[in-house]
């Protein structure tokens, strides 16, 4: 099938299964990158999964783009727009809706595979609806609560999945906030899986293929 047009641009792999309702991969790149980044991944993914690689809506000068916008000042320091994010998490929500109308895929099984800021809007979509949502892997990110749909504690997370991994030596994430996270993924979704390796703010070969297995037994 051709690449159709979404709200979002996006980059498109076909899956080779001659099937109208293909697993699919939905991915949520970082800030400062685009859909070029995580879509490198697509050619070591399993063939039958159909990929499409969102781009951010929110350009960032002199290039890249990124899901909200991440302020600094001397006053607050470093701090994300809450809102920005709020709606980029509707925007992704709606492009899952266009994707499903407009591509042969499985609305019942979608992964969202995300990086930093790509990980920390995935969750708040896994997490507040996790009715679109089967699988989540998230690269280098963490939970902001403040970005959650304000009843997500009354879901139901019996049928998400979540792979979660950090760099123990991460400078731009601290791996204390992945921990955190970990501790309250625990607590809410039965089938979820952590992971740390010894690198900085990146994705290894070994957590890759890790996340590659996890996903195969989850597919």
């Amino acid at each position: 099938m051709e690449k159709q047009q979404l709200q979002l641009e996006h980059l498109y792999r076909a899956s080779n299964l001659n099937n109208p309702n293909a697993p699919l991969i939905i991915m949520l790149h970082g800030y400062g990158s685009d859909e070029n980044d995580l879509f490198s991944f697509a050619s070591e993914l399993p063939p039958k999964y159909a990929i499409i690689s969102l781009k951010a809506p929110y350009g960032l000068n002199p290039h890249g783009n990124a899901w909200y916008a991440i302020h600094f000042d001397n006053l607050n320091g470093k701090w994300s727009d809450d809102n920005q994010a709020i709606k980029s998490r509707e925007m992704v929500v709606s492009a899952i809706n266009e994707i499903i109308e407009k591509y042969p895929v499985d609305k019942n099984n979608i992964t969202l595979l995300g990086f930093s800021q790509g990980t920390i809007l995935g969750l708040s979509i896994a997490l507040s609806y996790p009715e679109k949502i089967k699988n989540l892997i998230g690269l280098s990110g963490y939970v902001n609560r403040d970005i959650l749909k304000e009843d997500y504690e009354e879901t139901d997370f019996k049928n998400l999945n979540i792979y979660s991994s950090h760099g123990t030596l991460d400078q731009v994430i601290p791996v204390e906030w992945a921990r955190k996270t970990k501790t309250f993924l625990s607590n809410i979704v039965t089938n979820f899986t952590y992971k740390e390796f010894p690198v900085g703010h990146g994705v290894s070969p070994q957590n890759f293929y890790d996340f590659k297995n996890w996903l195969e037994k989850h597919s």
